[in-house]
């Protein structure tokens, strides 16, 4: 039998995933940096979170492809409460936002096609694109005193198969928030290659910290191969760690409402939003030139899956209206733990002078990247690390360099997280010889 070249991926267990699954299987302790599922870490639900999708209403089928009024109403509300002005027929809803995506490279894509993705940068988009038989190129996303766009690097990156550029604001997982500045220079790529701008803003409600008096930061030509790895000095001011950082008025809410005069999809969901990845409820916006010939593509394909379910649309009013709940469970604990590592780093600099470990700016989301000494690839960090019990990313898995990277959730339960902090920085302490 014959199968589709575009599913011929690699699904063999990977190294990795072999240790981490045979040290489960043998009953052992894992402190798991790399939570990211809000319902298994311990946050708390209201009771009556369910009892929307037992209401009546549900079983009444009205099948509108771009989702039932009432909840794209509820969408509307959730964009005001961010300062963004948008309506009903903006938008359709879709089971989560990797269906967004694929309905998005339908309308904007053919086959061969490519869209344009900065990185590091979620690595999912890879495996959607190959389902729709369209290509995923990257362009940098670099670390100068905080993440930024490299302009000209995303321009060069342009070919003349490139339909979309994707960016999530902020980006998971360096938490980089998208600047004005930036903005205005990605839309001035675009409307110069004929290119559509989607989007995602998963995170959005999930903003942290900007350094103190920030400003925009302009492009640069270094990229991440570029950023060495040093310890952390006894002569550098203190409150590297564990200050407090003051949002910048560059950073930007919802593109949503921002007139860049191309055409921009933005999509989010209530996985991140309500803390609900399970429910299967998100939303695609289009906005600018072009957008009501979009939406009309956009129709036939929602209306050849019809994928949403009535109940789920019936209760999303109500869960996004009552968000305020979860959200601030959730970033109490990031901030938490956001401070827990650099309580611990701030430690070790008081103690011992210099710090293996650096961990760079995040503005939002919930993970922190940490960059060490590049002197042996990454997978051979981590799996020494989960022989120590603690388990975290390596930042090849985001598109970053082979070594010299790690990435660690936040959302993690207090407790694990600040003992995977502990048996991380251990590790790094204990064989600071051969790192230096």
């Amino acid at each position: 039998m014959r199968f589709s070249r575009r599913t011929e991926w690699d699904t063999e267990e990977s190294e990795l995933a072999r240790a981490y699954r045979q040290r489960r299987e043998a009953g052992l302790p894992i402190a798991d940096l790399t939570a990211s599922n809000p319902t298994r870490c311990g946050f708390a639900y209201p009771e009556e979170l369910l009892e929307p999708l037992t209401d009546p209403a549900a079983l009444e089928y009205e099948p509108d492809p771009r989702g039932s009024h009432a909840a794209r109403e509820a969408v509307c509300a959730y964009y005001a409460s961010h300062g963004a002005k948008v309506l009903p027929q903006q938008m359709l809803l879709t089971t989560s936002t990797s269906e967004a995506y694929g309905y998005l490279f339908k309308v904007l894509c053919d086959p061969g096609d490519a869209v344009l993705v900065p990185q590091p940068s979620y690595p999912l988009f890879e495996f959607l694109a190959d389902g729709e038989v369209v290509r995923v190129d990257f362009a940098p996303l670099v670390y100068d005193h905080g993440w930024q766009l490299d302009l000209e690097g995303l321009r060069r990156s342009v070919t003349p198969e490139t339909r979309a550029v994707i960016v999530v604001h902020p980006n998971n997982p360096t938490g980089h928030f998208m600047k004005l500045e930036e903005a205005l220079g990605l839309a001035e790529v675009c409307r110069e290659f004929g290119l559509a701008l989607i989007v995602d803003e998963v995170f959005l409600d999930y903003g942290l910290e900007f350094p103190s008096g920030a400003k925009a930061p302009s492009s640069s030509d270094d990229s991440m191969a570029r950023l060495k790895p040093r310890p952390f000095k006894a002569d550098e001011p203190e409150e590297r760690y564990g200050r407090s950082l003051h949002s910048s008025s560059d950073a930007m809410g919802s593109f949503i409402g921002l007139d860049l005069g191309i055409l921009v999809f933005v999509v989010s969901g209530i996985s991140k939003i309500c803390g609900l990845p399970q429910m299967k409820v998100a939303w695609l916006v289009a906005t600018g030139p072009g957008s009501e010939e979009a939406l009309e593509r956009l129709d036939v394909v929602a209306d050849t899956y019809l994928s949403m379910n009535a109940p789920v649309q019936q209760a999303l009013p109500g869960w996004l209206a009552g968000r305020a709940g979860i959200e601030g469970q959730i970033r109490e604990r990031v901030r938490g733990n956001l401070a827990e590592l650099d309580q611990q780093l701030a430690r070790l600099l008081a103690e011992r002078g210099d710090v293996l470990v650096n961990r760079l700016i995040v503005e939002g989301g919930w993970y922190a990247v940490l960059r060490i000494p590049a002197i042996q690839p990454d997978e051979m960090t981590v799996r020494e690390l989960l022989a120590e019990g603690v388990w975290v990313h390596p930042g090849y898995f985001f598109g970053m360099g082979r070594s010299g990277w790690l990435v660690v959730s936040l959302l993690a339960k207090a407790e694990d997280f600040s003992t995977g902090v502990v048996k991380l920085l251990a590790y790094m302490q204990r064989n600071q010889e051969s790192y230096l």
